[in-house]
């Protein structure tokens, strides 16, 4: 259902939109450490590290696939904002028609690179196989897993996050139910990881597909509107592809740091592994500030609001560095209890704790350029995100984990400390684009 999000306190709309957000996203990525949680349960550690690793490339197409339609919630916000019913059906109608076709696309791409891919992810030999199970059976099911996202993009747009954390509950509980029948029950290992996700996605697609065609989302799609139209789709495209790239570069960050793990050996392999995703649970609320104020201020510049705009900006900054702070004080002190969630190896935990212990910090600077890219991308400026994202990553990420893993081949702490090293340029370079941004809207 639609919801008018450019009147009344902006803080109460940023907390209304936000909240299921937030549990959505904590239920969606409770998909990979489920599937972790559940393989260390029953398997060795070289089905862990396979499952890392399939996961963490299914992330990264995920997230991709998410910052695409970037584009879509900002378009289709934009019209709702201001009251502009059909051409938001039209942004709908066209995400439809784009996404189909590079979801097919993508999955017999994928499907005839998975050994390579493993392969370039210097997956360790006793995770090669199980790596390519269950990516196989992963990639297969993409289009489903584009879908889910794109269904999201398009109620966010329309200021509805409650209904996108209903598909994901129900998705999310039968991914779990799921992994335990086939990696416990069947003793399926990584194929069974892997059905679970893919089957539980599609269930989730299924219940949205059912309340669209009830007519209880507020969506009259015609065919027209499925039709795809250069005036559509180049604003969808003008601000979803650079933060696709811009996520695409964040996570082959992760995937390089990740293949230098690897090489260490199969021990910090898994201990990233775990890091790796108890990061995407930490950083939920970074991740939920980003969607909140594009949607928030994509609305508010449709109606011509722009200080609500800056305001739902400053709200999110202030609210995620408190976060930021106190996690990553408290990780100190329990990092080793957290990474004991997953494994028994001692060897392990220990160097699990010591990447977390600096990789946390990054909580507080990434909050705060999220919720810039937010800003940016409502204004169709996502090339800003784009690039300070790209500098932070070839600039300090990579060359940092690299040289961490070479002079400090005892412990993972330093490479950890890469990530938020890296945020703080990022951090830099979006107070200066924001203050240019403000003084070209103000003068």
């Amino acid at each position: 259902m639609e919801k008018d999000l450019t009147s009344g306190s902006v803080f109460r709309n940023i907390a209304y939109f936000s909240l299921p957000y937030l549990l959505s996203y904590f239920l969606q990525t409770l998909y990979g450490m489920a599937d972790l949680f559940i393989i260390g349960q029953f398997n060795g550690v070289g089905d862990i590290t396979a499952v890392s690793v399939g996961s963490q490339v299914m992330h990264m197409l995920t997230v991709m696939i998410v910052g695409l339609a970037m584009g879509s919630t900002v378009s289709i916000g934009k019209a709702v904002g201001a009251k502009r019913p059909e051409h938001a059906m039209s942004a709908i109608g066209n995400t439809v028609t784009l996404f189909l076709g590079v979801s097919v696309a993508c999955m017999v791409l994928l499907l005839g690179l998975v050994k390579q891919i493993v392969f370039l992810m210097s997956t360790p030999e006793e995770a090669v196989a199980g790596a390519i199970t269950y990516l196989t059976i992963c990639f297969i099911g993409v289009p489903f897993i584009t879908a889910y996202n794109i269904i999201s993009s398009i109620f966010r747009g329309l200021g509805d996050s409650k209904s996108p954390m209903y598909f994901i509950a129900v998705s999310c509980g039968a991914n779990i139910a799921l992994d335990y029948l086939f990696i416990g029950g069947f003793r399926m290992g990584t194929a069974g990881a892997a059905l679970g996700t893919t089957m539980s996605q599609t269930i989730s697609v299924l219940l949205a597909l059912v309340v669209i065609s009830k007519k209880k989302a507020g969506i009259k799609l015609k065919r027209k509107h499925l039709k795809p139209q250069r005036e559509t789709l180049g604003p969808i495209l003008k601000v979803g592809l650079p933060v696709a790239l811009q996520d695409g570069f964040i996570q082959i960050a992760f995937i390089v740091i990740t293949v230098i793990a690897n090489r260490r050996g199969l021990n910090d392999a898994a201990a990233v592994g775990i890091v790796e995703k108890v990061i995407g649970v930490v950083f939920l609320v970074p991740s939920t500030m980003l969607s909140t104020v594009s949607a928030l201020s994509a609305q508010n510049i449709g109606a011509g609001k722009h200080e609500r705009a800056a305001q739902s900006l400053r709200y999110a900054v202030f609210l995620t560095v408190g976060y930021g702070l106190v996690v990553s004080v408290i990780t100190q002190f329990i990092a080793a209890s957290v990474v004991g969630m997953f494994t028994e190896d001692t060897a392990v935990i220990l160097l699990g704790s010591q990447y977390l212990k600096g990789y946390i910090w990054d909580c507080i600077f990434a909050g705060i350029h999220f919720s810039f890219s937010g800003y940016f991308c409502a204004y169709g400026m996502s090339g800003i995100s784009f690039l300070h994202n790209f500098l932070s990553i070839v600039c300090v990420r990579i060359p940092g984990a690299f040289l961490a893993s070479a002079y400090f081949a005892d412990t993972l702490f330093p490479m950890g400390l890469a990530a938020p090293v890296g945020s703080l340029l990022s951090v830099f370079i979006c107070v200066a684009a924001f203050l240019w941004m403000r003084r070209r809207l103000l003068s």
